[in-house]
């Protein structure tokens, strides 16, 4: 049972993971600090009373859609981080597939070597 395990692990490219490491590390500490903590004092909105008989005076009115301008701007710019974070992530992923798939190449070859290394010492002492 540890046989596939030991063998997927010796599989592995080991020195792009750790060279990608760091980034991708960097990458979640961000992440995981927008999750924690905002990166500005959060602007609370307060629903508005509809069912009031006086309607919000025009100034009141401003000051409302002032917020809400400023929500839309953190929230873009959120976003527009954890997209870049994200690309970064699937660049990275993409390298480790590209890795992945030439070592799969060249473990076709080497065992593609083997077979005919064995065949030719078979020959060789058969005759």
């Amino acid at each position: 049972m540890a046989i596939p395990w030991l063998l997927a692990l010796k599989v592995i490219p080991w020195g792009d993971v750790i060279e990608h490491a760091p980034k991708v590390l960097n990458a979640a500490r961000k992440l995981m600090d927008r999750q924690k903590t905002p990166e500005s004092t959060p602007v609370t909105a307060k629903p508005m009373d509809l069912v009031s008989d006086t309607p919000p005076s025009l100034g009141e009115l401003r000051n409302r859609l002032i917020e809400a301008r400023q929500l839309i701007d953190q929230q873009a710019q959120i976003q527009d981080q954890m997209a870049q974070t994200l690309a970064e992530l699937a660049e990275q992923n993409a390298r480790l597939v590209a890795a992945v798939e030439l070592l799969r190449v060249r473990t076709r070859l080497f065992m593609f070597a083997i077979a005919a290394l064995a065949i030719g010492v078979i020959v060789l002492f058969v005759r």
